[in-house]
């Protein structure tokens, strides 16, 4: 796996599972934590938070570390 995509992964899987982890804390006012486990809409939420960590998040950090590196 090349480097671009260790970095993608790490940086954008950190940001996915932090926000699906944020979400269900804040949720935690009308649904308990059991409520929100096993409804359907916690995990294509955290799928969604992943994939956009990875391939956006990720993407724009990577770019950003490559204009950095070549200052």
């Amino acid at each position: 796996m090349s480097e671009r995509w260790k970095y993608q992964i790490k940086t954008g899987g950190f940001w996915g599972i932090f926000m699906t982890v944020f979400m269900a804390l804040f949720e935690m006012k009308e649904h308990s934590l059991q409520e929100q486990l096993v409804s359907g809409q916690f995990y294509v939420r955290m799928v969604v938070f992943l994939i956009t960590g990875i391939f956006l998040l990720g993407y724009i950090n990577w770019s950003a570390k490559i204009k950095e590196r070549n200052k």
